[in-house]
């Protein structure tokens, strides 16, 4: 892939935010990243989404987080989270970052997303993970780089690919992929899983989890070598 089909691809993930209503005035941000060439392309700080363009993305060195082409257009202030989210999870190819209503009430709640049923086991492999919070001294320091950070940790003990989402903590939900598009796909059904479940637990306070064994075959009938739904 070019250089110019990234900042198209992630041009468009950028509006796909707000086509999928996940968005309001600039609160939102995807980027993808090129690992030959060691570049990360991210929307610009503070731009509308209806202004953005190809030409408008930014790229960055993956490597020192510098501008590989320096010019009037400063990235995303969230663009060292995602970095430190390509360093640590190399699997992955694009980041999004939104403040979608029941995702982000989830996370100023600092409740995580229990599986509740087979919609949510269908794309993430349990618990959808809350960060703890940041301490003064980290806000402080390199706030962004250290949202990143605690996103990390979340995930020591557990799969960032099967699990491609996390709350932080009073701040909101990041999502990944394999490319910009899917980062934005897992936005758009992480939204919904946090929807669903508001209503579940405001109908049924005491609810438990899904079983295992059934969020087991929901997450692998979709995914690793022995899924087997849609075509081949």
């Amino acid at each position: 892939m070019t250089l110019k089909q990234l900042k198209q691809q992630v041009c468009e993930a950028n509006l796909d935010l707000e086509n999928h209503g996940l968005v309001i005035l600039t609160w939102g941000n995807v980027s993808g990243v090129d690992r030959e060439r060691g570049l990360m392309v991210i929307k610009p700080s503070g731009i509308s989404f209806e202004a953005l363009t190809p030409a408008k993305m930014v790229t960055i060195r993956l490597a020192d987080g510098i501008a590989a082409s320096p010019g009037q257009w400063r990235p995303s202030s969230d663009t060292p989270t995602h970095l430190t989210l390509y360093r640590e999870f190399p699997g992955i190819g694009g980041v999004a970052h939104t403040h979608s209503r029941a995702a982000t009430a989830f996370a100023q709640a600092r409740r995580s997303i229990p599986c509740l049923g087979t919609t949510h086991a269908d794309r993430f492999h349990g618990t959808i993970p809350l960060t703890r919070m940041l301490t003064a001294n980290e806000a402080e320091a390199d706030y962004e780089t250290e949202t990143g950070a605690v996103i990390v940790s979340a995930f020591r003990h557990r799969d960032p690919l099967a699990c491609p989402a996390a709350l932080v903590a009073g701040h909101g939900p990041f999502t990944w992929g394999c490319d910009a598009a899917t980062a934005v796909q897992n936005s758009v059904v992480l939204e919904a899983v946090a929807a669903l479940a508001v209503e579940t637990m405001a109908l049924n306070p005491a609810v438990h989890p899904l079983p295992a064994a059934l969020c087991e075959k929901h997450y692998s009938r979709k995914h690793g070598p022995g899924a087997y739904y849609g075509q081949r």
